[in-house]
């Protein structure tokens, strides 16, 4: 009935950029970030639905316009 709202985190926003890795055969969605420098991909969470989406850009504060899909 009552969500609990998911706990502020933060990431480096100098060094690191959210991205979305998508998996071109399967489909399969990964959040996380991406290192500018190194090209490291960290991976966060798995995204399954909308909310989870949802979950991941409110977790750590992030516009929408601001991620961007790696295939």
């Amino acid at each position: 009935m009552f969500r609990k709202k998911a706990e502020k985190e933060s990431y480096n926003k100098e060094e690191q950029k959210p991205i979305i890795r998508s998996s071109i055969c399967t489909g399969e969605k990964v959040a996380g970030f991406k290192d500018i420098h190194t090209g490291k991909f960290t991976e966060v969470m798995l995204i399954k639905n909308s909310k989870d989406m949802d979950l991941f850009l409110e977790k750590y504060d992030i516009s929408a316009e601001e991620i961007k899909t790696e295939w």
